[in-house]
């Protein structure tokens, strides 16, 4: 296999336009591409109320991601109810702490963070044993979550507030790329779901966490780039070291 010219990342275009996506796609003058492999849909108000969720209930909100935090609200909004400013709210990462200030004031409300994964936000969490949590989540939610939450002795309650759906691919039928970039098991099964027959053959696969790589070995598909590690914490620094390499030979 020649340099590497594409790259398909599996998720939606950056809206940052400092995103390190872009430094690197000039830095070494690639053709990337963002197609989202999933997306995202509302639950329905019938199927919050199929889940006996009562808001009131729950003094603190543990929030995962930006899609968290919107559907969050949405339902809140719906189901006309004023969250009170008293509400704690426990972030994963300082991303997800920035997006809350979208519908409140920050500086006026208790708002914990965590340093990325959910791991790292557990002991935030255990230091507040004596809160109601609600989890708000996606249908697909990493085992390890839960299992954490047990762990910490906490009273919690997991909500469905949103749905994974796999997108449809069919107009990357004819496009092969150099590098196909993943970021959770879901977008493999994207990708087996559109292409029944996907062989890798010559396609460098990078992904992003540990549960991610496994789903692609049980495909009987090879790693090639991975993140995070202690020296590349992040996907755009694995793939700028692993195509600075490959192009230079």
């Amino acid at each position: 296999m020649g340099k590497i010219k594409t790259v398909l990342i599996s998720q939606p275009k950056p809206t940052l336009v400092n995103s390190p996506f872009f430094e690197l796609q000039k830095k070494r003058k690639l053709k990337m591409d963002f197609v989202p492999f999933i997306h995202v849909k509302e639950a329905t108000l019938k199927e919050i109320r199929l889940q006996k969720l009562d808001l009131s209930k729950f003094s603190s909100i543990i929030l995962t991601s930006r899609y968290a935090v919107d559907h969050f609200f949405r339902i809140c909004e719906r189901m006309r109810f004023k969250v009170p400013d008293s509400m704690k709210y426990f972030c994963q990462s300082e991303a997800v702490a920035f997006y809350l200030q979208k519908y409140v004031v920050y500086r006026k409300r208790k708002i914990y963070v965590g340093k990325r994964s959910f791991e790292e936000l557990c002991p935030v969490i255990s230091k507040h044993k004596d809160e109601s949590f609600l989890l708000p989540t996606t249908d697909k939610l990493k085992p390890e979550v839960p299992k954490l939450l047990e762990s910490l002795d906490i009273k919690w309650k997991r909500c469905i507030f949103y749905k994974t759906v796999i997108s449809d691919l069919s107009n990357l039928s004819d496009v092969t790329y150099d590098v196909l970039v993943f970021f959770s098991p879901s977008g493999i099964e994207s990708l087996f779901h559109n292409f029944p027959e996907f062989k890798q053959n010559g396609t460098k696969i990078a992904v992003f966490g540990s549960i991610t790589k496994k789903a692609v070995e049980e495909k009987g598909l090879s790693v090639d780039i991975y993140a995070p590690s202690p020296k590349f914490p992040s996907m755009t620094m694995a793939l700028d070291n692993y195509i600075s390499k490959k192009n230079k030979k």
